[in-house]
């Protein structure tokens, strides 16, 4: 009998639809695989995923590379406007100019500045609730989970509650361009479409705070650290990024949060009667299914590890759902246990680009499942796990659709 061949395209049906059994194989057989459909190196392991981040001969920096390529074949300023924008976010950068953004942005997300806005987070929370029927079909992600954090940013940053919908188209057509939306051939000139009237709008924000500060991030973000402070163009580039990271990857960890404890009643159970291990059960629904799919990386300068030699201008894909489901390091890591307490996991990074807001992820994705617990005693699935499908992208993973049915 024939061994069936490793099928190397990382958007196939089962690498999309699957991508811990998928990166498995990679992971117990050849955890530093060279990708030639990618023309990338895939790192599977736990211990060699940290070692990856860590490493100094590796970069954040990719994306002018892919702006020269793309620039070319779209011949658009917009584009290439764009590309500038993304080129400042903080996940792009090295030291030292990632580590000035950093500390500069941080502030913003520091744990007791995010829970003072828990009380605002919850009657978002609440009035999205109030307005879901019950007894029917509903797909959670569209009526809950997506509109949530996109809400939450938005108040966070000062926005208007009459212009919030705006940015959730933004950042559904940024998100199509970040994390390479297979399924859409015309992302690029959609992106910069989107991007450069996300631009225009938050230059418009930053000037009125500016004059008249507000209790939000933008006026935060405005102040002086240090005798240093963000650029126009930084902070543009920052709350594009604020935006962006604040709805796409909440949403997503949300949705499938909550997919993973109806697949585990038992665990839901427990969760419904002990809320006390709500802030571990968290972390372990990121472990389980978190929001990204890979980090990546550009090789620097040649060097070898792991017996492998890396060349300089390689891709590298650090592959977190793997390092998450390593057996090596997480015991029987298909099982959803809430009261693992996995505070080593990669569903948010690590080291220097650990995510800056995964305190306020954190705390939305407690507010949204405890409050859809509270509100409703059961909560069924309304199709089967095979009709779920998932959006084709490169860096995340994310449901299209969640249908539920809610009662009393």
């Amino acid at each position: 009998m024939s061994t069936p061949v490793f099928d190397e395209n990382l958007m196939c049906d089962f690498a999309v639809r699957d991508p811990y059994g998928y990166f498995a194989e990679l992971r117990e057989n050849d955890p530093i695989h060279w990708n030639p459909k990618h023309k990338a190196w895939i790192i599977t392991r736990y211990d060699d995923v940290t070692a990856t981040i860590k490493n100094p001969h590796l970069t954040a920096s990719r994306i002018e590379p892919f702006r020269q390529a793309v620039s070319k074949s779209a011949n658009s300023p917009e584009v290439d406007e764009t590309f500038g924008i993304l080129a400042d976010w903080m996940v792009f950068l090295d030291p030292p100019h990632h580590t000035r953004m950093r500390r500069l942005v941080s502030r913003v997300f520091a744990p007791p500045v995010v829970r003072a806005r828990t009380q605002a987070m919850n009657e978002v929370v609440d009035s999205l609730i109030a307005e879901l029927p019950v007894g029917v079909p509903v797909d959670i992600m569209e009526s809950f989970a997506a509109p949530l954090p996109a809400i939450v940013i938005a108040q966070m940053l000062g926005v208007p509650p009459i212009d919030r919908h705006l940015f959730k188209e933004w950042s559904d057509l940024i998100t199509a361009l970040v994390f390479g939306a297979y399924d859409n051939p015309d992302r690029f000139r959609s992106a910069a479409r989107g991007m450069m009237e996300l631009k225009n709008y938050l230059l418009e924000l930053i000037n009125k705070f500016e004059k008249n500060p507000e209790d939000n991030l933008i006026s935060l973000l405005l102040e002086h650290e240090d005798g240093d402070s963000l650029s126009r163009d930084e902070l543009i580039s920052t709350c594009t990024l604020l935006l962006f990271g604040g709805h796409e990857t909440t949403t997503n960890l949300i949705t499938s949060g909550l997919l993973a404890l109806l697949e585990f009643p038992e665990q839901m159970a427990d969760l419904r009667a002990n809320r006390d291990i709500f802030p571990m059960a968290v972390e372990e629904l990121i472990r389980f299914d978190g929001p990204a799919r890979a980090t990546v990386r550009l090789v620097k300068e040649d060097h070898e590890y792991g017996g492998v030699k890396f060349t300089a201008g390689e891709r590298v894909f650090i592959a977190n759902p793997a390092a998450n489901h390593d057996p090596r390091v997480f015991v029987n890591p298909g099982q959803l246990d809430l009261r693992r307490n996995p505070t080593n996991h990669m569903g948010f990074g690590f080291g220097l680009h650990f995510c800056l807001g995964a305190p306020l992820a954190r705390l939305e994705v407690e507010l949204a499942l405890g409050a859809l617990m509270n509100k409703f005693s059961r909560i069924e699935m309304a199709c089967t796990r095979e009709a779920l499908s998932w959006h084709p992208t490169m860096l995340s993973r994310g449901l299209h659709k969640l249908p539920v049915v809610l009662h009393h």
